[in-house]
């Protein structure tokens, strides 16, 4: 198996890089199989509080699936079969977006396709100003994967999602910044310093708040105000008993005095 994926810790920050900086960090078959479970390790061990992914090399976050990985050798051959199969590989995106704690997206070059998908799965995005995106679908006929039209749809809206899918037009990072598909941009040569920054603030607050806070959010995208409502008050009472709120509390009062 070759290191595809480069997946390294410190201070309660995991970071996944996909590794194939000379073909664009495209997503192999190899890579497709790990990612979800690579993720999921990460979701599910509790000393970790921020998970970054990002890419390889100076030009790529991702620039989609390999397309050339696909064909040939009955990679494709029964159609219910490889529907199942890229519905298990986009899980990655799903584990992204539900895992109970903050996850970041470092985006250091283009992000096309299930790449951007990827992006725009994360929580939060920052990226250098060299990056660039292109949801890139219908430049091959197909209709796009890896959850890439729900979040697409969330964070610019339908007509615009719509737009970006059908034309699949490139755009540079100033407008994906303006249209909300990023949350900050960096000079290229200081995009690894703040992101390291940003995922250290973000791995400083409790798994708790996180796994909650996220709940909440997530939550508000599909459901009524009633039941956000509720499912805030279920959180607030269970942060608010545990010892490590009550420490943020305390530390937090005694700045403001």
């Amino acid at each position: 198996m070759t290191n595809t994926l480069n997946v390294s810790t410190e201070s309660n920050v995991a970071t996944v890089e996909l590794n194939r900086p000379d073909a664009y960090n495209t997503l192999s078959l190899e890579m497709l199989d790990r990612l979800p479970i690579v993720l999921s390790d990460l979701a599910q061990d509790d000393n970790i509080r921020c998970v970054v992914l990002t890419g390889s090399g100076d030009k790529a976050f991702c620039a989609g699936g390999d397309i050339s990985g696909l064909s040939g050798d009955g990679a494709i051959g029964n159609s219910a079969k490889l529907s199942q199969q890229v519905e298990a590989w986009a899980q990655a995106s799903l584990i992204l977006h539900e895992m109970p704690k903050p996850t970041l997206a470092s985006i250091n070059g283009v992000a096309a396709g299930a790449g951007m998908s990827l992006a725009l799965a994360c929580d939060l995005r920052i990226a250098s100003g060299n990056a660039y995106f292109k949801t890139a679908f219908a430049n091959m006929a197909m209709s796009g994967d890896f959850g890439g039209s729900y979040f697409l749809t969330q964070l610019v809206g339908p007509s615009k999602a719509r737009e970006l899918y059908f034309l699949s037009e490139r755009i540079d990072a100033d407008n994906a910044l303006a249209m909300n598909l990023v949350n900050w941009l960096a000079p290229h040569d200081e995009l690894k310093t703040r992101t390291v920054q940003m995922a250290q603030r973000l791995a400083a607050m409790p798994l708790l708040t996180w796994r909650n806070m996220k709940q909440n959010l997530n939550i508000a995208l599909t459901q009524d105000l009633a039941s956000v409502l509720h499912q805030e008050a279920i959180g607030m009472i269970e942060t608010a008993m545990s010892e490590e709120t009550r420490a943020a509390a305390m530390r937090f009062f005694s700045k403001e005095e």
